[in-house]
């Protein structure tokens, strides 16, 4: 009988992606939802600071989503009253989005909660180090033509 000799999970990069990754995201998502919002709901708000008013279709595009996913995304962020719709009267299926008041008060509460995640789990690389991690992760990212933006 042959062995076949199998690679061990250790062996693997993604592997270690997926260890870091994981614990970077429950952490950030933890302390996003104990402001009322969810990871997804972070990136729409962000995405919509300093844009205005502007149409859910462009911010699908950009941020790689389905229009229902946004849909759904700015359905929530309304009902918190952090966003609010505006339907065009000459064409009711054209509509705008833009964050309330309140909604670009948490953009950069919840921007200072991401800054310090990235301090507690990268702090402790150089500057050197981080540029040189984060430059790798884009250039897969390049390699690869991903466009979605990763909410979960």
């Amino acid at each position: 009988m042959t062995t076949i000799s199998t690679s061990t999970l250790e062996t693997h990069t993604g592997y270690w992606l997926r260890y870091v990754s994981n614990h970077v995201s429950h952490a950030f998502a933890q302390q996003v939802e104990a402001q009322g919002v969810t990871v997804a709901e972070w990136v729409l708000l962000r995405e919509m600071l300093g844009a205005g008013a502007t149409n859910p279709s462009l911010l699908a595009e950009k941020l790689g989503m389905t229009r229902g996913a946004i849909s759904k995304l700015v359905e929530r962020l309304s009902r918190k009253k952090l966003v609010v719709r505006a339907v065009s009267e000459g064409d009711r299926r054209y509509q705008t989005i833009e964050l309330t008041e309140a909604g670009a008060r948490l953009v950069p509460i919840l921007a200072q909660l991401a800054d310090e995640n990235d301090r507690q789990f990268f702090g402790h690389l150089s500057l050197e180090d981080r540029n040189k991690l984060v430059c790798m992760l884009q250039e897969i990212v390049r390699r690869h033509g991903w466009k979605n933006v990763p909410v979960e």
